[in-house]
């Protein structure tokens, strides 16, 4: 028996997928599968129900499951112990991101991580919020980067900074001449915003209700590109984070205004799996994305 095979359990155990547990240890299905029916043969133990309805260990495998969690984090604790104590910073991270962190956020600190340890391999997945939730409970990667995090027992959060939020609009429009507005006046007009499941989608919805400010929605899209875009072309206005627009801005293809109301932000942060074994290598992104 050998701890990949435990772990290739383990994750398949967590995921409920043959193919998330195959693309987190990067082998193929058919490899899992023959991974679990060793463990079964050696075990002398039926470890999973196989339906194709739903997923479920067997009490042996549940006891299996156990066990095989508890040995696999002290190996890795081990690894990383001896890691530190040969101060050796290598190996890969994975990490997934919504769009508006991995495309204005994230590259300055991965630049600078991979001066200080180029034999890291950082790979950077872009995901919607609540899929950058999932990969990081699956185990499909090390560490989320999400706006506005939510409270989730199997999760660590570490908070990075926060992004204020402005108002842009094009550069013809009556509220480019202003360095600042108050929400009131934005009441009744043309509205470019995020879909409403996007969580900066619905902290900006509190705002406007706590307010008592009413918009027009003309268009939803589930990224900032395309609603920078959106504005850029004068469909209407909108509210984003500061740190997406600098490029717009610098060239003058948008307008950003502040709001007047209030010390509106975004909170950043950084997420991942409560008791899982960090390696030295994530512990030094962590840190590196924390100096922000």
């Amino acid at each position: 028996m050998q701890i990949e095979s435990l772990k290739v359990f383990c994750d398949l155990a967590e995921t409920e997928s043959f193919t998330k547990a195959a693309q987190i240890n990067n082998v193929t299905q058919s490899a899992v599968s023959q991974q679990i029916s060793s463990l079964e043969r050696q075990f002398k133990s039926l470890l999973i129900e196989r339906s194709k309805k739903k997923f479920r260990l067997t009490r042996e495998g549940q006891v299996l499951y156990e066990f095989a969690k508890q040995i696999i984090q002290t190996h890795d604790s081990l690894h990383s112990k001896l890691q530190e104590i040969k101060d050796i910073i290598s190996g890969t991270i994975r990490v997934a991101t919504i769009y508006s962190i991995g495309l204005h956020d994230l590259p300055p600190y991965i630049k600078k991580f991979l001066k200080s340890y180029p034999t890291v391999n950082v790979h950077v997945e872009y995901r919607r919020a609540n899929q950058v939730y999932d990969d990081v409970l699956s185990n499909v990667v090390d560490v989320g980067l999400v706006a506005y995090p939510t409270r989730e027992s199997k999760l660590e959060t570490v908070s990075l900074r926060k992004d204020p939020l402005v108002l842009i609009c094009h550069p013809q429009h009556p509220f480019a001449k202003n360095k600042s507005v108050k929400l009131k006046a934005i009441t009744g007009q043309k509205f470019i915003g995020f879909e409403p499941d996007i969580p900066t989608r619905k902290a900006l919805d509190k705002i406007l209700k706590d307010t008592n400010v009413e918009v027009n929605h003309v268009m939803e899209f589930d990224n900032i590109e395309t609603v920078k875009r959106a504005v850029e072309i004068d469909a209407g206005i909108s509210i984003v984070p500061q740190g997406t627009i600098l490029q717009e801005v610098a060239k003058q293809t948008l307008t950003q205004i502040q709001l007047e109301d209030g010390d509106f932000y975004r909170p950043l942060a950084a997420i991942y799996k409560k008791n899982k074994v960090l390696s030295p290598a994530v512990k030094q992104f962590l840190a590196i994305l924390k100096e922000g």
